[in-house]
């Protein structure tokens, strides 16, 4: 809520002339900007010396500040850091924000084992084995690791050599003739060593030495009349010239470096990164963003160069951008500790260079002119849809949604399920799934309760301890139910008992177990079926129940899920048997009484009072 007794004229006065960073909340006491400042005490009056020429989005930002306050470092480099972090943690309106979160994998060679294999690779590691990458396309490094296989005959095995050699039989690649059998000793460490050396070579572009020997081979088995195997080779040769014509030559300085070039129209941007690696392009990805109208190209890519290269693995030697960005220096020297070693900065003024960034903003202009509307659309789908939400919940923000569902057979091996949505995109890497414990049949109320006082003590154990990247760390916004009224209070209850004050909703269904509306605040809120809202929460609820229903199904294939009758004192093969043959399902067991129990075949008083028990008690 507003802050009545921040004087901000006061409160200017009192700022340090140190580093750090600095934080503008609204009315509502929501954060809607982050920034960062050699000089806190400079950089903050600046928003509020009407002299200055701001520029339309800071302008509009000013006339809601209400009250601010800051982190002082030790250093602009801190500070950085730190306004990156809060940044992607709080999402303000008014920060240019990168909305995509891609990885892209590495090729690795485990030149730090004996006998050395070729992965792929989602993280660089300084694990003293050899990276190529990253690549944009995850199937093109399969692709190209099953070529490698093909031509090498390198193990993809996990066995530790040469501690297991001849342990075990060798597998099934070594009858299709892609591996050595390092495993069986029929291959030495030496000449398996020669292999990989030629590996290593071939992902270092070396094609042609390759090419070579597999059109030899191809003539010789050709001219010995062995047509099957000559074919082989052709289809190597093809697969190697496939590869090979991917690695489009840049240059010829042989280095890793990105280009980035930006293009914008009101509110929308798209970044678009040409990935080249040893003098080739290997490829290249587009990155959507969200601005304030007026924001200038060197903005958004200062912006961009922040949040992006604080997420990726893999940093290269140079990057060429399309304009001066603001905090170059500073930039080159966090992204330099970062890496290891020093990244420069630079904007290519002439030649080839600047070709290459011409032509990488001609591509993000072409994606934003061509995917405006589905940009649009997509929005709609959902941060618009969670807005919608926001709306009919009388809620000021929503950013990040938690849903639950829990799911057993017939009362038996309860598990839940929580799944999480922010901005309306599903955060699978939050996901969670939880094997009940202390709840016996099929209790849903018992079994969510446990749930989500699981879910929230550790997250607020997870806080106690300052553990920011935990498992339950993030709490969501809004929590969301697979059911009504009885669902939403027992939320309502653990909450209250942890001293959480959360919004909860829960996502009723119709007879036929179709999305109906939502239940909130003792009051059920229809929802417009035509609505985004109405689509998003569908999604939601059927992705909660997706998720519990495939971690049950993993639990009975494995043989964990057996019959609730069997876990009854009394109750034996026979009667369990007798039981279900008389009764449809378990609820009409669980709905019988003791006199009529007993009369079942096979039955007596003492069986029937423990069935009874059971499912009573």
């Amino acid at each position: 809520m507003e802050n009545n007794n921040f004087n901000i004229a006061e409160e200017l006065k009192k700022l340090p002339s140190r580093p750090g960073v600095y934080i503008m909340h609204d009315e509502k006491d929501h954060i809607i900007y982050v920034g960062k400042a050699v000089s806190l005490k400079n950089r903050v009056r600046q928003y509020f010396q009407s002299s200055r020429n701001k520029g339309v989005k800071i302008e509009q930002m000013v006339t809601h500040i209400r009250r601010f306050e800051y982190i002082v470092t030790d250093s602009e480099l801190e500070a950085l850091v730190l306004e990156c972090n809060l940044i992607k943690e709080h999402h303000p309106k008014y920060n240019t924000m990168l909305m995509d979160d891609k990885t892209y994998p590495f090729i690795k060679v485990t030149t730090n084992e004996p006998f050395p294999r070729v992965v792929l690779s989602r993280r660089m590691l300084k694990d003293k084995a050899r990276y190529f990458g990253p690549y944009t396309s995850a199937q093109a490094v399969r692709d190209t690791i099953d070529l490698i296989h093909k031509l090498y005959h390198l193990r993809s095995c996990s066995r530790s050599l040469p501690a297991d050699i001849g342990k075990e039989r060798p597998c099934l690649n070594y009858h299709i003739k892609q591996c050595d059998a390092p495993c069986q000793g029929y291959v030495s460490q030496e000449e398996y060593g020669r292999s990989v050396s030629e590996v290593l070579r071939f992902l270092n572009g070396n094609y042609d030495a390759v090419l070579k020997d597999l059109e030899e081979k191809m003539n010789a088995a050709s001219e010995a009349l062995e047509f099957e195997r000559a074919i082989e080779y052709r289809e190597l040769i093809g697969s190697v010239k496939k590869v090979a014509q991917k690695q489009k030559i840049t240059d010829s300085s042989g280095e890793d470096r990105d280009v980035i070039a930006v293009a914008s129209e009101e509110e929308d941007a798209v970044v678009q990164v040409f990935f080249i690696r040893g003098g080739r392009l290997i490829g290249r990805d587009h990155f959507y963003l969200r601005i304030s109208k007026g924001e200038s190209a060197s903005d958004i890519l200062n912006s961009f160069v922040l949040q992006y290269y604080a997420g990726t693995p893999f940093i290269p030697g140079e990057l060429m951008l399309q304009e001066e960005v603001e905090d170059r220096e500073l930039l080159e020297t966090w992204l330099s500790s970062r890496r290891g070693q020093k990244v420069t900065l630079k904007v290519p003024k002439k030649g080839a260079k600047e070709k290459l960034i011409e032509l990488a903003g001609e591509n993000a202009r072409l994606v934003l002119s061509k995917d405006k509307e589905r940009m649009k659309r997509e929005e709609g789908r959902t941060i618009g849809a969670v807005k919608e939400i926001a709306a009919l919940l009388d809620l000021d923000r929503i950013s990040r949604m938690e849903a639950y569902d829990i799911s057993n057979t017939n009362g038996f091996e309860s598990v839940g399920s929580m799944v999480v949505y922010e901005r309306g995109r599903p955060k699978r890497n939050d996901y969670r799934k939880f094997k009940i414990k202390g709840i016996q049949g099929a209790d849903d109320y018992g079994s969510m309760r446990e749930v989500l006082t699981r879910r929230f003590v550790h997250g607020l154990k997870e806080r106690e301890e300052n553990t920011e990247l935990g498992k339950f760390t993030a709490f969501p916004d809004l929590i969301l139910m697979d059911g009504g009224k009885g669902q939403v209070n027992v939320a309502l209850q653990v909450l209250d008992e942890l001293h959480l004050n959360i919004p909860v909703c829960g996502m009723v269904k119709d007879d036929r177990h179709r999305t109906r509306g939502l239940y909130y605040h003792n009051r059920e809120i229809p929802v417009d079926r035509s609505s985004e809202a109405f689509r998003l929460i569908t999604r939601i609820q059927d992705e909660a129940h997706r998720f519990a229903i495939d971690y049950h199904r993993q639990l009975r294939s494995k043989g964990q899920v057996h019959s609730i009758l069997d876990d009854i004192e009394g109750i034996g093969p026979a009667r369990r048997k007798a039981l279900m043959g008389h009764y449809a399902s378990l609820d009409d067991i669980r709905a019988a009484d003791v006199e009529e129990l007993a009369k079942i075949p096979s039955m007596n008083e003492k069986a029937a009072e423990s069935v009874y028990n059971f499912f009573h008690k």
